[in-house]
């Protein structure tokens, strides 16, 4: 498979089995530089599983990873974060009784340029460093409307804010490349289209490509430039969303019809 010149990432026969079960088969995509592509499809289409290949906490069976040019069978979830690729989950990893800035100050961790002894004894690069870091904290803080609530416990917000702050946290480490794990689940109606118009902000405001799993497909359809369809880990479609919404292997699969 050869990368196209505006992929920033690219999966080529991508293979992943569990014993012998299959969770994905000879899957190949690409994703451009600055778009927005869904991966969709039922519970147990390997979509989750995707994730954990991209940013390396899966090795597949099967297959190459190529981002930003360069190819890999597997790349450790540090090396990863490293060359710029941050992760969200699907169930919240906040620091619960740390403040909303401290939770996105952690973002940070791997930009610092003062080692651990300059920062212990606040010598050498560690002032500037520090400030350095909470400017760009309190600067995605901003980006996301985070202010009102900066200095609150993390736990003590509501779910959707909590949701908020971990994309801020993941954006704070400045990614190229954004995986987000369901970032609207469990919300309400009004959650998700403030989550929707969130991303699609991150995505224009930092220049940030993002590849994440949604359910709900008016969302997926509203902000996605590229969807990509999973079924049984198998691809059953990849295109524009008005193409992938007329689908009919789209509509047999993820809506339960039939052809």
């Amino acid at each position: 498979m050869t990368q196209a010149p505006s992929a920033l990432l690219a999966l080529d026969g991508i293979s992943l089995s569990f014993g012998g079960t299959k969770a994905i088969t000879d899957l190949s995509f690409e994703v451009a530089t600055g778009e927005i592509c869904a991966l969709i499809g039922p519970n147990g289409a390997g979509k989750s599983s995707l994730l954990n290949i991209i940013n390396g906490v899966y090795r597949p069976q099967q297959g190459t990873v190529h981002f930003d040019g360069q190819a890999y069978r597997q790349m450790d979830p540090y090396r990863a974060a490293h060359r710029g690729i941050a992760r969200t989950f699907q169930n919240l990893a906040l620091f619960r009784r740390m403040s909303v800035f401290d939770n996105v100050l952690a973002g940070r961790n791997l930009r610092r340029r003062s080692t651990w002894i300059e920062q212990t004894l606040q010598v050498g690069r560690a002032r500037r460093d520090e400030q350095e870091q909470r400017s760009r904290a309190d600067a995605v803080i901003a980006a996301l409307e985070l202010e009102p609530c900066r200095d609150r416990q993390a736990g003590t917000l509501s779910y959707g804010l909590q949701k908020r702050v971990e994309l801020a946290r993941a954006l704070a480490a400045e990614p190229r490349l954004l995986l987000l794990d369901e970032p609207m689940a469990g919300m309400n109606a009004e959650e998700k289209r403030a989550m929707a118009g969130y991303i699609v902000h991150a995505s224009e405001h930092f220049g940030v490509t993002v590849v994440l799993i949604e359910h709900d497909i008016g969302v997926v359809m509203g902000i996605s430039d590229h969807v990509v369809v999973l079924d049984y880990g198998k691809k059953i479609a990849d295109g524009r969303p008005e193409d992938v919404r007329t689908n009919p292997d789209v509509l047999a699969a993820y809506l339960g019809t039939r052809h």
